[in-house]
């Protein structure tokens, strides 16, 4: 079974409905490529016959995209190979477009990357009017670009300017919103609408050319040489650069591609594209983001991590325990997705301004015009505020989001876990404190589990998992069910102080302290963290979190060590955010002043006074920027190799996803085991190894990295 149809009709009007044999989507795939060499073979035999060809689809959506299994295998190796199969398949797409017949997308839902290209190729495109359908350009996130046309075909329909975003940053937009835009030209409120206005546009265009492809066609907007836009291309690569950092090359390459291909025709274009795309497919950072973002997150999604063979859980009711930050973003998070939700402070007051977190999210959808008042009321009905336990009554969970305290937590839990419905489970927020700790205050630890949220909790899509030494299996899998439900990404960690993504989180805010107190300059610390792909710098962070919390649970955290009867070793950042705290009086950004000063009107600043408390001129001169870039990245990869070491971690996929989804660990990387793969283990190793005798036993590779580095073999 061919994966292209070919009907030619006894109205001379040609439907090809891509149809992949076997998968639940069309792809650019080996066998797709076969089908369009064979379909335009048997056009150029038939073309007389042919008025006009409709493109159309017999799936549910029009066309996915390229093969990410066949992208993610082509090496260096393969580039001169891969260049001539792309451009091979392009030249079979660009017949069709110049046959001088009218060809028309029937869009019957998304069109994304390769699709939408595909439909740029027609003469006139046509959409099922349906807010669900997402048409455009994603590749950009992969590490990728449209490398079937897209750099070429679309800034010639819409002008490069408006082009940018969907190329640049992979914008994908309702066939309304395509429409406006001007990259379809139709929307049909049924299939057979659609059907219908193809065949008429057939019938009242007999002929048909591109604009690129008429003579005296001009770039809308101006092309890359007129003065207006001239002017606007000489600031880009800078404001690029400046989005970037350097650390993602496909939004580089993308602009490249536009500009250089917009200032030739559009065959030389194409072939321009087709240089660039090669240079990313086989390139590193294109592996790490589409191994990550694309096949490891698509197994935890499919639920690599859930245990198998237990039925699947819907909650219809949840408790959450404190109305603060953490509590009302999780009973909004929980109540939006259909859920009912009891929202328990100590006073009903404090509850209500925790509903009210959620009110004032809904009401600015609702101004924009993303959500009726209608719907906003009804997720609001759907949040109980009380001050009391009897309302927990009748829950399925009940997730503490009480304040960093053992005490205060075991209370709570007594409190409200008699509530819960038979076999329901309680669940704790803690983002530090073992949940085997705490699960000694539960009747029934089998039933006790950690879901660490990260804050916003509206925003951060990860939930870390945690399980206790006697959390049951079928606990665990309920607990992955409601993360599932509630539309975030499941990780699932083993019991430790701090787990997975506290502990190498604080690595990361600590090393970036610990570089302050060594005499290096604070705007090159936090460009460190920048230049190396993290969200913010260290200090910027450590204000956001608050250096007052960090204390609290770094002295909770010495307690419980030395009371177990271990050893505490000072780091040595807790010099420095002692002093900030305790003799300056600066603890972060919720008391106004911290690392940065925060003006009420105008942007924050670094504190001036860092500079004279801190920096040493001649440490500061002499710092290598690699060096400190390096320290940020290596010092969260070796915790991550520990957390695995330790049995912390039970996967590698769980550790990629949970350091870039929980931690913002540079997203260039794939991750933080994968920077360790790209680097190559060995090299690795002996770097960190150099790093260890500069700047201490913090940075000594693992027994298991060493074992890695000794057989070179990657983590997996």
């Amino acid at each position: 079974m061919s994966a292209i149809r070919y009907e030619l009709g006894p109205d001379q009007i040609l439907t090809l409905t891509i149809d992949m044999p076997g998968q639940s989507a069309n792809t650019m795939n080996g066998e797709f490529r076969q089908a369009l060499a064979a379909t335009v073979h048997k056009v150029k035999e038939d073309l007389e016959s042919i008025k006009g060809i409709i493109i159309a689809s017999a799936k549910k959506t029009f066309f996915a995209g390229g093969d990410l299994n066949e992208l993610h295998k082509v090496t260096r190796a393969d580039a001169e190979a891969f260049e001539t199969m792309v451009n091979g398949l392009k030249t079979d797409l660009r017949y069709l477009e110049t046959t001088g017949k009218p060809m028309v997308a029937a869009i019957n839902g998304a069109a994304l990357g390769g699709g939408l290209e595909i439909a740029l190729a027609c003469h006139h495109r046509i959409a099922l009017d349906d807010d669900r359908i997402q048409l455009g350009l994603p590749e950009v996130t992969l590490g990728l670009l449209p490398g079937g046309g897209g750099t070429q075909r679309l800034p010639r329909m819409i002008g490069l300017e408006a082009a940018f975003p969907y190329l640049m940053e992979g914008k994908k937009v309702s066939p309304k919103a395509a429409l406006k835009a001007g990259i379809i030209d139709e929307l049909a409120a049924s299939p057979e609408e659609m059907i219908a206005k193809a065949r008429a546009f057939i019938e009242a265009n007999p002929t048909c050319k591109q604009p690129w492809d008429q003579k005296g066609f001009r770039f809308p907007g101006g092309a890359p040489h007129h003065p207006a836009m001239a002017q606007k291309l000489a600031i880009a690569p800078a404001m690029l650069k400046q989005k970037t950092k350097g650390c993602y090359p496909a939004p580089e390459r993308i602009l490249s591609a536009a500009v250089e291909g917009a200032q030739v025709d559009f065959d030389n274009g194409s072939l321009i594209e087709t240089r660039y795309f090669t240079e990313l497919v086989t390139g590193p950072v294109a592996k790490n983001m589409t191994g990550t973002f694309w096949f490891q997150l698509n197994a935890i999604k499919a639920g690599e991590s859930r245990p198998d063979g237990i039925e699947k859980k819907t909650f219809n009711k949840v408790g959450v325990l404190g109305a603060g930050m953490m509590g009302a973003g999780i009973a909004y998070s929980t109540a939006v997705r259909g859920i009912e939700v009891v929202l328990k402070d100590v006073s009903v007051e404090n509850a209500e301004k925790g509903k009210s977190y959620a009110s004032n999210l809904l009401s600015k959808k609702v101004s924009r015009g993303r959500m009726t008042e209608d719907k906003m009321q009804a997720i609001l009905g759907r949040i109980k505020t009380t001050d009391s336990a009897d309302d927990l009554e009748g829950c399925d969970l009940v997730i503490e989001a009480v304040f960093e305290d053992s005490t205060l937590k075991a209370s709570v839990t007594a409190e409200a876990e008699p509530k819960l419905v038979d076999n329901g489970i309680f669940a704790s927020n803690t983002s530090t404190i073992p949940i085997t700790q705490l699960a000694e205050a539960s009747a029934r630890p089998e039933n006790f589990i950690g879901l660490h949220f990260f804050s916003p909790v509206d925003k951060m899509q990860l939930v870390e998992i945690i399980v206790g030494e006697k959390t049951s299996d079928e606990t665990l899998a309920r607990a992955f069910d409601y993360v599932q439900q509630i539309g975030k990404i499941p990780i699932v960690v083993n019991d430790s102080r701090g787990f997975f993504t506290s502990r190498v989180f604080g690595t990361f805010v600590n090393e970036g302290i610990s570089m302050l107190g060594e005499g290096i300059h604070p705007s090159s610390i936090e460009n460190a963290g920048l230049l190396a792909g993290m969200p913010v710098g260290p200090l910027a962070i450590s204000d956001e979190v608050s250096m007052t919390l960090m204390q609290h649970i770094r002295d909770q955290s010495k307690h419980d060590t030395e009371a177990a009867g271990g050893q505490w070793n000072a780091h040595p950042a807790e010099a420095v955010i002692d002093q900030m705290v305790n003799t300056h009086g600066r603890m972060g950004k919720a008391a106004g002043a911290g690392f940065y000063e925060y003006p009420a009107n105008g942007r924050k600043y670094l504190w001036p006074e860092l500079e004279n408390l801190y920096t040493n001129s001649d440490k500061a001169a002499a710092v290598q920027l690699q060096d400190l870039k390096d320290r940020i990245l290596f010092i969260q990869a070796i915790e991550t190799v520990r957390c695995l070491e330790e049995n912390v971690l039970r996967t590698v996929e769980d550790a990629n996803i949970g350091s870039i989804f929980g931690i913002g660990y540079a997203p260039w990387t794939g991750g933080a085991i994968q920077f360790i793969n790209q680097y190559g283990v060995r090299a690795f190793a002996e770097r960190a190894r150099e790093l260890e005798q500069q700047y201490g036993e913090r940075f000594a590779a693992p027994k298991l990295l060493l074992e890695k580095a000794e057989s070179n073999t990657s983590f997996a």
